[in-house]
């Protein structure tokens, strides 16, 4: 179990459900190791000013995580977390191993822009 404040994705079909019902998903696949624990909480941070993105996580180490681990876009990763953005149910990027808030909410901007309402 992951002990974060994101909501846990616990299966396969969680997982199959959360990116088909939602526009913009972030998953962070991984431990509770070094290189994992700082990405989770950039993403619990990142929660209240990406409204419109759904922040997940899910165990690395899980059979179901498998959805996560042959993904063609992960193939070559050496490091954990993966992390998965899909936007419409589709992959649009992923990244390995740890990350900056700033790598994240670059990929965030890019990938899920939103109008801002004035």
């Amino acid at each position: 179990m992951l002990y974060t404040n994101l909501k846990h994705i616990e299966s396969a079909a969680d997982h199959a459900k959360i990116i088909s019902e939602n526009e913009n998903v972030m998953v962070i696949c991984g431990r509770m190791g070094p290189m994992c624990i700082p990405v989770y909480g950039i993403a619990e941070e990142l929660e209240e000013e990406y409204p419109h993105v759904k922040f997940y996580d899910m165990e690395f180490d899980h059979a179901d995580a498998h959805v996560i681990r042959n993904l063609p876009e992960v193939r070559g990763f050496m490091g954990i977390p993966f992390t998965i953005y899909y936007k419409n149910g589709q992959v649009v990027k992923a990244t390995s191993s740890i990350q900056t808030r700033q790598q994240i909410t670059t990929i965030l901007d890019e990938q899920f822009a939103q109008a801002v309402n004035a």
